[in-house]
This record gives structure tokens, sequence and C-alpha cells, in this order.
């Protein structure tokens, strides 16, 4: 690790092969954690390439805990998290609208950092018991078409570096791999990120796994279409920049999308859109993410014509109905 240190202290990069290798030598325990932190400090103040952000990953899925779901296709909806905004959980209620207009899905999720409303902690309150049982996940997807993955039963790896991360209190690039190391690798992705850097970053490596993809990110540094400004959208054809109204949607306050103080009001915010009693830039906000998810997986379909099948998910029922089942078989 000094001679790797020593190279990054003189600016110098690593391929894709040594920050693989440097991760699994952390998983054998090989480097003191004053060294590891070290190294986590040098790239978040010079940032990470593409070769050495996909040789970490590689290493990440290497040990993680594998899951087949190749047959269904699946794609996960996810926020790189940390843009402080503290809004409610978009993405996981834009997956059950996804889900409920029958795509597959398979949403990787951990618990917030720096909110009360992650993924996990909303699933959670609603009596889900976490799991990495083959037979209850693909129970999950074929019946209900959604599966939830927590991260912390998929990625033992982590814990090795977890100490060192709380000491840091700081984001590190474990931030970064977080979107990239959904254990079932799904088809397609839609990530929101919350700035241009990061959008490059990812595309680029979404470019590099081969993986069909959006990456989104509003103007305004939300992780995810929040319809507060402008935001751009990039794929692996085009990229473009949209606004609220091209959608046919109403421009929406930061204070409209507040995801609450407690996790209860967390689960309230994400119960209300999905029984289709929100408010309308709650509802606008899901609507904008669901639907550019669905046009990664029917590339075919028009925009405006994804808006309407997710709404009708959302208005019919469906999307409702998709979370009561996902409950019962999880529970």
């Amino acid at each position: 690790m000094k001679a790797i240190l020593t190279r990054l202290f003189n600016h110098e990069e690593l391929t894709s092969e040594e920050t693989k290798q440097i991760l699994l030598n952390i998983t054998h325990e090989m480097y003191p954690e004053a060294q590891i932190a070290a190294l986590l400090t040098v790239f978040q103040m010079r940032g990470i390439t593409v070769d050495e952000l996909i040789g970490f990953r590689e290493a990440l899925m290497e040990t993680r805990v594998p899951i087949d779901f190749a047959p269904y296709q699946p794609i996960d909806i996810v926020g790189t998290g940390g843009d402080g905004k503290n809004t409610f959980n978009i993405s996981t209620c834009a997956c059950f609208v996804v889900a409920g207009a029958g795509y597959k899905v398979a949403k990787h999720g951990n618990y917030g950092a720096t909110s009360v409303s992650g993924a996990s902690n909303v699933i959670e309150q609603h009596g889900v018991r976490f799991t990495n049982n083959a037979d209850v996940l693909k129970r999950s997807i074929e019946e209900c078409n959604i599966a939830y993955l927590h991260a912390q039963l998929f990625n033992p790896a982590m814990k090795f570096v977890g100490p060192v991360r709380k000491a840091l209190g700081v984001r590190t690039i474990f931030n970064l791999l977080g979107p990239l190391v959904n254990p079932c690798r799904p088809t397609y992705q839609l990530l929101g990120v919350a700035d241009l850097a990061q959008m490059r970053l990812y595309t680029n490596v979404f470019y590099r796994l081969g993986i069909n993809f959006a990456v989104v990110s509003s103007l305004d540094c939300y992780d995810e279409i929040s319809l507060t400004d402008e935001f751009k959208v990039m794929t692996r054809n085009h990229e473009s920049i949209y606004r609220p109204q091209d959608l046919g949607f109403s421009p929406a306050a930061p204070e409209d999308l507040f995801g609450g103080s407690t996790k209860e009001e967390a689960s309230h915010i994400f119960d209300n859109v999905l029984n289709n009693c929100a408010t309308q830039a709650q509802t606008q906000c899901v609507l904008a993410n669901a639907a550019f998810a669905i046009q990664i997986m029917s590339p075919e379909k028009k925009l405006e014509e994804c808006i309407a099948i997710a709404r009708e998910s959302l208005e019919s029922g469906k999307a409702l109905a998709t979370l009561k089942k996902f409950i019962e078989i999880n529970s």
C-alpha cells in the first residue's frame, strides 16, 4: 500500500486491475486502517477515474452475494444520495409505479445516510423483512414484478471499510460505488446524480459496463428529476435538457418535495403517493422519474406515452396493489 499511496500522492492514476486488487486486499485485512483512510482521502481530494471506479466495483461484485435475475431483465431506479435536499423517497415510489405497469424491477437500496427517507428506511416501516434468500426474492419479482435487495445483505466486503468511513465522517469513493453494485447486475438502470461531473463519470462507466441506462440530474443539484428546475438526461444514444413544462408538468418548489423529519413521516408521504392522494408536485415528480425508467426499457415509446403508462399504473391502483402484494410476500 505504501507504494500505491506514493503514486497517488504524485498524481498518478491506477488501472482497474490495481484498484480491484487493492479492495480485495482490504477484505483480507492486509492494510492498517490509517493507510485505508489515506487511500480514501486522496481519492476524495483528486477525484476518481473511470478505470479506478470500475476496478473497485469489480472487486465488490466478485465478493458479493449473487442473485440471478437475468431472465427477468429488470431495471433499478436509484439516486446517489447525499445531495442534502432531504426529499421524500422519489426513486422507491417510482419503482412501484413501474412495477405496477408490468415491468420487472430489482431495487437495490440501503438506509439513508443524510435523511430518514432512505429506501430501506421506508420499506422497513411497512413491516418488510430484508432477505438474501433467492427463492423469496424470485417469488417477489415473479408475483409482483419487484424485489428489494437490501445492500447490507449482499455486499459483505463493505464491512471491512465501515469503521474507517465512520471515523472519517465524510463522503468517500464508496458513496459512488453504491449505485453500481446491485448484486443482480440489472439489465437497465435509471440513475440520479447531483451534478454534471458525476453525470459524466457514471455515463462513461455505464458505457464500459454495457448497461442500458439513463443518468439524470436536475440542474439545481437534485439527484433525481425533481421538477424544481430544468434537468438533464443522458443515455447511450442521446443527451437532452428538459423543462417540467416539456412533460406537461408544473414546476415544483423545494419545500414541495420535503421528505419528513421522522421515519413515520417519510413512510406517510410514500403511502400517499401510491394511494394517489399526494400533492400534485409529489405525484408529478414520481411520474416523471417512472416515465424515463419505462422509456429505457421501451425505447420505441415516446416520452408522452411513457408518462401515460406511469400515470395509469398510479391512478388505476396497480402501483398500490403491487406494494400490498410485495409486503405480503416479504413480511
